[in-house]
């Protein structure tokens, strides 16, 4: 399972035009609530942008959301049953997959995450600064976004 990186000439503008567009047309999104718990630890908050059937992948979904971690503030370990999109809005994100290093995404990064891997740590890198991600994840039709590991 790699992880293919985006950055540089080309990546980051496309990318930022993407981000800029998507949260001016779907920026009235309602936020979804976040469950933190003692030590930054327990759920993100993440927030719909927009959901679109695919056409020409029949039984597939394309969803665009949001997701803020608050400083120090990590996920419980997970895995998404679909492929994975993530581009750092705000701040610094650390993510580590299973049988990969962890590593730190700064702001105007992106990587892809492939279809089951286990996401071992994702987190806010900062103790000070909140972090924001874009994500746009190619799911079946009613299939979660995000699944947690059994503990």
């Amino acid at each position: 399972m790699s992880r293919q990186i985006l950055k540089g000439a080309g990546a980051g503008p496309a990318l930022t035009v993407l981000a800029t567009l998507g949260a001016l047309i779907f920026g009235v999104a309602r936020p979804a609530q976040a469950h933190e718990t003692a030590g930054g630890r327990g759920e993100e908050t993440i927030a719909p942008v927009m959901k679109q059937a695919l056409p020409e992948a029949v039984g597939r979904d394309a969803l665009m959301i949001t997701v803020s971690y608050a400083p120090g503030q990590a996920s419980t370990p997970h895995m998404h049953p679909g492929s994975i999109f993530a581009y750092v809005l705000e701040g610094e994100v650390e993510s580590q997959l299973d049988g990969q290093p962890a590593r730190v995404f700064k702001q105007g990064e992106a990587w892809y995450e492939p279809p089951n891997a286990r996401h071992l740590v994702s987190r806010n890198a900062s103790q000070t600064r909140p972090a924001k991600l874009l994500v746009y994840a190619i799911v079946a039709d009613k299939a979660p976004v995000k699944v947690p590991l059994p503990q």
